[in-house]
């Protein structure tokens, strides 16, 4: 069906709210107090026409825009941009039930994406296309650091070898390291002129490395972390300094910490500095390169690390009487079960660091159940121009 519609608000996704009789209806790429007329389908809306414009509407950056599923607000002015996105960890924690000193948005950009993943497809390599599971193709990306400037040429070559394909490519100190999935039966050896094509420093093809020119390391303080295939890493480096600058100025003069869902150590080897860092990890992989790191770097105090699904296995109340000082940084999905054990605990400070404000308000309205002050929320802005944020939350006993 096709209806005139004035959006109310903008969603959590960006996309622009209109009530339909009783029901809510989502319009990508629609602003706050326009009028459209919209083809409807259920909860979902395209606009056809745009009857009223927003005195916030500005002109997309990157000629993908809309078609590209990387970005969705890019057509809202700087300004605008930047209050709705504080406004969205503020009003999910309202509707949590819970206040904090809500900081302004610190932008974490930096020099662009660090590490991306592209889809290889015989249509052409590039991102899922908005709102659907279709590859669009792209020739660049304003939003990549430039040493990712030829990502799109490296995944047309990787499908050229492989067939379909997904390639991560991420910039390190030591190079390009791309690591690629394909069908099972891909022949690796058809990748191996990559290397020297696009000076690549590792190819691995479901996660079994096909050719090592140099070793790809991260810098991380004062260590140099060997970056294990496919390991988590934050998509910015402005972004990974900027977390770890919050949580080390959180944690302040806590001298025994542990960080839960530690990874490679991107807060414990900084905190390493005046600290004596525990982490805990469920990915083997990530939690050797850490210690292997640890191994390797002088003048930083102590910095151990074990394996452990703090998803089904959190540290108890108990254990965490160890430290006067938590940091955790968990998947989407969030940390419930660790939360509630530290609800319970004596540990004077925690920080918490999410990339989804639902789990984050979730994980705080746990903490402060069970005795916290939730001093502040700091909302970081490294995936520019997306719905995505992150935010830095910081708790005492």
């Amino acid at each position: 069906m096709q209806a005139e519609l004035t959006i109310i608000r903008l969603g959590r996704q960006g996309e622009g709210v209109a009530s339909l009789g009783d029901r809510p209806v989502y319009i990508p790429y629609a602003l706050t107090g326009e009028k459209v007329i919209a083809d409807i389908e259920g909860e979902r809306g395209v606009i056809r026409q745009l009857l009223e414009p927003s005195p916030h509407r500005t002109d997309p950056f990157c000629k993908h825009f809309g078609a590209c599923g990387g970005c969705s607000l890019q057509h809202l002015q700087k300004e605008e941009y930047v209050h709705w996105k504080h406004g969205v960890v503020a009003s999910t924690l309202r509707r949590e039930g819970i206040s904090t000193d809500i900081r302004p948005l610190v932008p974490a950009h930096g020099e662009g994406r660090r590490r991306a993943t592209l889809h290889g497809r015989a249509t052409g390599s590039g991102f899922n296309a908005a709102r659907s599971h279709k590859v669009h193709p792209l020739d660049a990306c304003p939003l990549f650091a430039p040493a990712l400037a030829a990502a799109p040429a490296i995944a047309d070559a990787a499908f050229a070898a492989v067939g379909d394909c997904d390639v991560t490519l991420t910039e390190t100190a030591s190079g390009i390291d791309c690591a690629i999935k394909a069908h099972k039966h891909a022949q690796g050896a058809r990748l191996v002129p990559l290397v020297e094509k696009f000076g690549l420093s590792r190819i691995t093809l479901n996660a079994e490395t096909i050719v090592t020119r140099d070793q790809p390391e991260m810098v991380i303080g004062a260590a140099r972390v060997p970056l294990p295939p496919g390991s988590f890493l934050q998509p910015t480096a402005l972004g990974e300094e900027t977390l770890a600058s919050l949580v080390g100025e959180a944690l302040g003069k806590a001298k025994s910490i542990a960080d839960l869902f530690c990874g490679i150590g991107p807060f414990a080897l900084r905190l390493a500095s005046h600290a004596k860092v525990h982490g805990y990890d469920n990915d083997p992989a990530a939690v050797a390169a850490l210690k292997d790191a640890v191994r390797k770097t002088q003048a930083i105090k102590p910095v151990t690390a074990e394996i452990r699904d703090l998803m089904r296995e959190p540290l108890t109340a108990g254990e965490l009487s160890a430290y006067d000082g938590v940091v955790f940084d968990p998947p989407r999905a969030g940390a419930e079960a660790q939360a509630h054990q530290l609800a319970k605990s004596i540990v004077p400070k925690v920080v918490a660091v999410s990339c989804d404000p639902v789990t984050f308000a979730r994980d705080a309205r746990i903490l402060v159940a069970g005795g916290y002050r939730f001093e502040s929320a700091t909302p970081v802005d490294q995936f520019a121009w997306s719905a995505h944020v992150e935010t830095v939350g910081v708790f005492r006993r």
